[in-house]
């Protein structure tokens, strides 16, 4: 997943996503390092977020348009 490259990448902090998810610092790292599955409605909520599909956010895409233009 790219859940730390991305969050690295626009200067955030795991404690910030975390209150953005509404979990503990902990729990974010975990979903971070796939040590912990996150739940499909956060996975939502962070493509949201970020402007990005979730199939970029799973790496099964390189594009990190949410809606590529067509």
């Amino acid at each position: 997943m790219r859940l730390r490259e991305i969050r690295e990448d626009r200067q955030l902090s795991q404690r910030q996503l975390a209150e953005i998810l509404n979990v503990k610092q902990n729990t974010y790292s975990q979903y971070e390092t796939e040590k912990r599955q996150i739940p499909v409605a956060m996975l939502i909520t962070l493509a949201n977020y970020y402007n990005v599909s979730v199939d970029y956010l799973l790496c099964l895409t390189d594009i990190d348009e949410k809606y590529p233009p067509m």
